[in-house]
């Protein structure tokens, strides 16, 4: 049977953190422990050391706030077959997923959860059909080791695309698995969107210097920055954008290039995964135009698998077929589910694993 650790990092959310744990320890018992890594609070939390449902619990402490980089430390202090990572306001919502974990294949080293938010009502907008989020990821221990982990440099924001894509280029897979269901009681106030949009231009950005091919890069992060300007205006936070791209502009050089192959770049940014999609959609059912609804991050990704399918682009009221213009797999879900129109189309499917499929067929 698998064994599992619960890592979370924490920073002066006692709160929150009290309320996670509670969370865990009303799950049904099974083999895991619980590894807390507390950033440098002002005060260290208190923990149980055992959990309701006899969960063991850990806490290790640092001296500094590393960010998302603390969560090497609890995998570091793990002997389990997977890790899974949690923030201090995150928490399965039941152990289904577990049977995932059972049948994942050696080349599947990170399974995504179904992350929703309560408090927001609605599903986690980030992510990647093979970017996982890191609020609810379950990875093998061995190969997020071998990858070596977060990179501290990234602190928050876009450290899980540099880790995915170093996953990637080890040969393996990130699976996406409805089962795996977590609640995420993010809240929406209180949060410094000057600081945010910084680190997202510039990590982002990095993430296109360091892994896009050569023939992609200068265009990846030109969309990338036009991307996080326009919500930098939405969210008025332009001297955050600019603050961030000055940084990226000052540390390019510093970025380590190891360029993807377009094969694997394509499952990275997820045009494999919309072709494949779409051209089984349009074999099903045969639509001769198109209207993108619902556009969100990546959204040139469905633009481009239409556009290789030979299906032109036209006004919502006269296309024969809707897609949901985002290939986040929250925002995707969200649209499918409260959309009625019989047109809707998904740009990459969902609805269960990648790999489950051949494992029937096995």
């Amino acid at each position: 049977m698998t064994s599992i650790a619960y890592v979370i990092p924490t920073h002066n959310r006692a709160a929150e953190l009290g309320s996670t744990i509670e969370a865990l320890g009303a799950l049904p018992a099974h083999d895991a422990e619980l590894i807390v890594v507390d950033n440098a609070s002002a005060s260290p939390p208190r923990l149980p050391a055992r959990l309701a449902n006899g969960i063991d619990v850990r806490l290790i402490l640092r001296r500094f706030n590393e960010g998302a980089a603390a969560r090497n430390d609890g995998a570091r202090a793990s002997d389990a077959d997977w890790i899974v990572m949690l923030d201090d306001d995150s928490s399965p919502t039941s152990i289904a997923y577990l049977d995932a974990l059972n049948e994942a294949p050696s080349d599947v080293l990170a399974i995504s959860a179904d992350i929703h938010l309560p408090l927001l009502g609605k599903r986690e907008s980030g992510g990647l059909p093979e970017v996982f989020i890191g609020c609810g990821v379950a990875l093998r221990r061995e190969a997020f080791q071998a990858a070596g982990g977060y990179d501290p440099s990234f602190h928050y924001y876009a450290e899980e695309y540099d880790l995915a894509a170093k996953l990637l280029m080890m040969g393996g897979r990130v699976a996406f698995e409805p089962r795996f269901g977590v609640n995420h009681f993010k809240a929406s106030a209180g949060r410094d969107m000057d600081t945010i949009l910084a680190r997202l231009v510039r990590n982002n950005c990095w993430v296109e210097q360091r892994y896009a091919p050569d023939a992609d890069r200068f265009d990846a992060i030109v969309r990338t920055r036009r991307r996080y300007r326009a919500i930098a205006i939405k969210e008025r936070a332009e001297r955050g954008f600019r603050e961030g791209l000055s940084e990226f502009r000052q540390t390019i050089r510093r970025q380590i290039r190891t360029p993807m192959s377009r094969e694997l770049y394509d499952r990275f940014t997820g045009p494999d995964h919309a072709r494949r999609a779409l051209q089984r959609a349009h074999a099903e059912r045969r639509f001769a135009s198109a209207a993108i609804v619902a556009r969100g991050k990546n959204d040139w990704v469905i633009e481009r698998a239409l556009a290789e399918l030979g299906v032109p682009l036209v006004r919502r009221e006269s296309a024969d077929a809707l897609v949901v213009g985002t290939m986040s797999p929250g925002p995707m879900l969200d649209h499918i589910e409260c959309a009625s129109d019989s047109r809707l189309i998904a740009g990459w499917d969902t609805s269960c694993s990648d790999y489950r499929p051949r494992l029937a067929a096995a």
